[in-house]
């Protein structure tokens, strides 16, 4: 253990020893019905404080920032006093139970019903338990602070991997509080693990069913990852556990990630693993792991303390997920999984997406960040429009992010970097210690602005920067700034004729427009919309998205077109003006059939080659 984890243990035992003077809560997990996908969970609150007892089940989980209702799957609920008295259970809403009438002592005893493996739901059959806490584990009001005994009941041939901490009793584990509880998703099956150590240990613990041989790839490909991140901060956190991959590749699997404290899930079909795809897994664990510094630790104010049972508004995600997105990219370059060629194409896409989108005319990333619980998992009966009014705090931060770190390197020649700007914040507000599963000096946009002027060395620039492009709608101007890596930001097809990428269905032999058209194309200014029927283009009957694109093929930009469609049982004829592709992507110089300069090498190297 590193000096510095010895002292945040040291710490966190004598600020967390009034908890230890009461009664640990105290869960068992068994799993007799695991083949009808149900967990069986009892869990003890003893040494309870007198009046009713305020029993939880969450509604929201740690990294999602969607309301997810986890009480829906729990049923069979029986609450007593621990020796099977029952005790008074008022319900006063679907997610709480009061008890009342307790001698302290409260035994609730339920079963929860679990088949999605991802990185927030519940996943239970006779092969495996992948539990997330939140959508498993009743908990009490009051009782946040106190420590936390896990025991599961594993059938025969499992093991667990987790970042819940050990103890000698093989199939008990304990967390410090309840914050670090619901952090600790947990995997029980016979898991292959794998394990490295760089001056802290790491374990790889995957969930598959491909050969062990293409689990150690695996492994060997993520001490890479850490490697390379690590160097950004200069060292990596102090995990308070031994940091845990926790990997599901399975034929039912969904493609999901999930950072936390000291562990991550990943997870993903079986094809995951397969040479052709490894690189999606090893880039989705450049993001979570990335995540062990930012948001884990340096973390936004709006989201500290989590709350459990509400929404968890942030204004702060075009940050604290958008720049890690980023960071993503820069790792799998500097990393030597993605060329030049794949660099710049994900590049492209985050500023074709922020560069076109309609949305930047009414929401700022700010405020884009703060209707993630709409987008973040969400599901809704009724259509949305997003594509006009929302744009991803993922790809608007990460755009954020590269025009942040190319102007910080081309105003200094190098000198100064985000790598300088993360790891200035890594130490101001990551590194302070606090308990497990706190953080001690969380921040907010006020402070990411101060920094960014004192890294800078120029309160003007920060100050420009953030009312610009953070607080305000404008957008870096990125060709110029691209320009000094030998890399183009340019239309896709220039000269293409184009109407707009919309979304359509076959109906009855005609084309239905199955979601909102954007406003910036031409079938949203020529009145198209959801639900319209397309039947013909300039007299042309139109069958498919292929006939139509080869419709529009025939014409050139600035052309005036007859479209008819039915609206609602309504025949109509409008009149579409053809547009020129507006599709953007980056490429190497090289791919305009120049070679970089020196110049334009050493800052493509000194960017996006290894930082070790």
């Amino acid at each position: 253990m590193t000096p510095r984890a010895l002292l945040t243990t040291a710490l966190w035992l004598v600020l967390a020893s009034p908890a230890f003077a009461q009664s640990p809560v105290a869960y068992r997990l068994s799993f007799a019905e695991a083949q009808h996908h149900r967990m069986a969970v009892e869990v003890t609150f003893a040494d309870v404080p007198g009046g009713p007892l305020q029993v939880v089940m969450s509604r929201t989980s740690p990294g999602r920032y969607a309301i997810h209702e986890f009480a829906r799957n729990v049923f069979d609920v029986q609450i007593d006093d621990g020796r099977g008295v029952p005790l008074r259970v008022e319900r006063p809403g679907t997610s709480q139970w009061d008890v009342a009438g307790h001698s302290g002592t409260v035994r609730v005893r339920y079963k929860v019903l679990g088949d999605q493996v991802d990185g927030t739901y519940l996943a239970v059959d006779d092969t495996h338990a992948h539990i997330n806490m939140p959508a498993a584990l009743m908990w009490a009001r009051g009782l946040e602070d106190r420590p936390v005994r896990v025991t599961f009941e594993m059938a025969r041939g499992w093991r667990a991997a987790t970042q819940l901490m050990a103890t000698s009793e093989p199939h008990t584990f304990t967390a410090p509080n309840l914050p670090y509880l619901m952090d600790s998703p947990t995997e029980l099956s016979a898991l292959t693990l794998r394990a490295f150590n760089l001056g802290q240990d790491f374990r790889v613990a995957v969930h598959h069913d491909a050969s062990d041989a293409v689990a150690s790839r695996f492994a060997a490909a993520l001490e890479r990852v850490v490697r390379e991140e690590r160097a950004v901060f200069g060292e990596l956190p102090a995990f308070e556990a031994p940091y845990t991959f926790i990997a599901d590749f399975l034929p039912y699997a969904s493609y999901d990630g999930m950072e936390h404290r000291n562990s991550t899930i990943l997870t993903g079909s079986s094809s995951t693993l397969t040479a052709n795809n490894q690189l999606d897994a090893i880039s989705l664990a450049a993001h979570e792991f990335f995540h062990s510094w930012n948001v884990e630790r340096i973390r936004p104010r709006s989201l500290e303390p989590f709350k459990l049972d509400a929404p968890n508004p942030s204004s702060e995600l075009w940050f604290a997920e958008g720049v890690t997105s980023y960071y993503e990219t820069l790792t799998m370059g500097r990393a030597g999984f993605w060329n030049v060629e794949r660099v710049a194409w994900r590049i492209g896409h985050s500023l074709d997406l922020l560069l076109r989108s309609p949305a930047r005319k009414r929401v700022s990333a700010e405020e884009a960040s703060r209707l993630a619980q709409f987008v973040d998992q969400a599901v809704w009966p009724d259509p949305t429009d997003f594509d006009n009014t929302f744009l991803s705090y993922y790809e608007w931060g990460s755009a954020i992010g590269l025009g942040l770190d190319l102007s910080l390197r081309s105003r200094s020649d190098g000198a100064v970097t985000l790598d300088h700007y993360m790891r200035r914040l890594w130490t101001e507000f990551g590194k302070p210690v606090g308990a497990p599963g706190v953080v001690a000096r969380p921040y907010t946009n006020a402070d990411l602005r101060r920094v960014l002027a004192e890294v800078s060395k120029d309160e003007a620039f920060a100050v420009s920067f953030f009312d610009r492009y953070v607080s305000g709608r404008e957008s870096v101007d990125y060709g110029p700034l691209l320009a000094r890596a030998g890399l183009v930001l340019r239309n896709v097809q220039p000269g293409r004729p184009w109407i707009g990428a919309g979304r359509f269905e076959i109906d009855g032999g005609s084309l239905r427009v199955s979601e909102f058209t954007a406003e910036s194309s031409p079938l949203h200014a020529a009145g198209v919309d959801r639900g319209d029927l397309l039947i013909a283009f300039d007299g042309e009957p139109v069958s498919s998205q292929s006939r139509l694109d080869e419709l529009v093929q025939r014409r050139k930009p600035g052309d005036r077109v007859r479209l008819s469609i039915r609206r609602r049982g309504d025949a109509r004829e409008l009149t579409v003006t053809v547009a020129e592709d507006p599709r953007l992507e980056v490429v190497p110089v090289e791919a305009t059939g120049r070679r970089p300069s020196s110049a334009e090498m050493a800052f493509r190297t000194a960017w996006l080659g290894s930082q070790q």
